[in-house]
């Protein structure tokens, strides 16, 4: 068996292997012209089919300097397999760059974003800026600083703001003072120490000068801090300037003493409060030349009241009150100025109310 497999190697009417059967979806070797299957050695056949693609190929005109119209199946299979084993290039191996320019996009418009809110540069503690108005602390932490924009319902009739504003942006940067140093309770401006033995601040005396008023649209910087005051008090200034200019606007100082919340009696401040906010005492003063001169009474002539102005009735509100359930110290001064007001009010109504003759 040997010797006749050795011959068939070598002689050429020995008999050959079998070639093995296609594969399901494979097209045999060879095809004649009609698609029939040819006969394995037969050369003629294999002649023939050149010949008959050659005349094909011949016979089939291009349309216009194209490929011709009828496409040769074996072309087309050399084709698609030359095209889907095509070599991979450094350019096929690159991502889809719609999705990499969608993404570089993503994130440049949120860095963009957070570049708006917060100032990136590099600055010192005390430098911060203030973005959202909530102020921040400078000096080292011994002042506090707030900016405030002039709303249009914070002025009147002249187009200014009004007095009570100006004093309600300074008990604004006293109390953000507080919570900003990490000392505010439960209270209104009172530290921990205080909330546990029912304490709160009251202002016993102020002294404000006003260079001019700001008007709508305008933007004022705020500065306030704290120092000692006797042995049993506590002081407050601030200074507002104008934003824009730096020109003052105004300048303030203050006396605070305690009051028992239920007893409305002052009190000593304890040794545990005062190591609380002596940590934050700042010796200087806004105002210079401090007017210490107490209001005078008025006398009595006959119990006849000789003040100019006299309103009388007077009932606090509940919108009067604040936190601490007593009257905020900026209602007593639109009382004042309101006593004031209404009397020049009603003579400059007057020739308006008094009916033709």
């Amino acid at each position: 068996m040997a010797g006749s497999i050795a011959a068939s190697a070598f002689l050429p009417g020995s008999p050959a292997a079998a070639p093995p059967k296609s594969v399901l979806g494979e097209r045999p070797d060879s095809l004649d012209v009609r698609g029939i299957a040819a006969k394995p050695g037969s050369s003629s056949s294999a002649a023939a089919l050149r010949a008959g693609k050659t005349r094909t190929h011949a016979a089939i005109p291009k349309v216009n300097g194209g490929s011709s119209a009828l496409a040769d199946p074996e072309h087309d299979t050399m084709s698609s397999s030359s095209s889907s084993a095509a070599p991979r290039t450094f350019y096929n191996q690159l991502p889809d760059w719609s999705m990499l320019l969608a993404a570089i996009t993503t994130i440049f418009l949120a860095a963009e974003k957070q570049w708006t809110l917060l100032d990136w540069k590099p600055k010192r503690p005390d430098m911060l800026t203030d973005t959202f108005g909530f102020g921040r602390m400078i000096h080292e932490g011994l002042m506090f600083r707030q900016n405030f924009s002039i709303r249009s319902y914070e002025i009147g009739a002249d187009r200014t703001a009004s007095i009570e504003t100006l004093m309600n942006h300074l008990q604004e940067t006293a109390l953000n003072h507080v919570k900003s140093a990490g000392l505010l309770g439960d209270g209104f401006g009172s530290t921990p120490e205080m909330s546990k033995r029912d304490l709160f601040w009251v202002v016993s005396q102020m002294q404000a000068i006003v260079e001019r008023y700001p008007c709508w649209g305008d933007t004022v910087e705020v500065d306030t801090w704290v120092g000692a005051h006797g042995k049993n008090g506590m002081r407050r200034d601030w200074h507002i300037r104008d934003s824009v200019t730096g020109h003052t606007i105004l300048k303030a100082t203050s006396k605070w003493v305690m009051m028992h919340k239920l007893t409305r009696r002052l009190a000593r401040i304890p040794d545990e409060v005062r190591t609380e906010i002596e940590p934050y005492f700042f010796e200087h003063a806004s105002i210079v030349d401090e007017d210490n001169q107490k209001l005078p009474k008025l006398p009595d002539i006959e119990g006849a009241n000789v003040a100019k102005y006299v309103r009388t009735g007077l009932t606090p509100r509940w919108a009067d009150l604040d936190i601490n359930q007593h009257v905020n110290n900026v209602k007593y001064i639109g009382w004042i100025l309101e006593v004031k007001k209404v009397p020049l009010l009603c003579s400059s109504l007057l020739p308006l109310l008094t009916p033709l003759a």
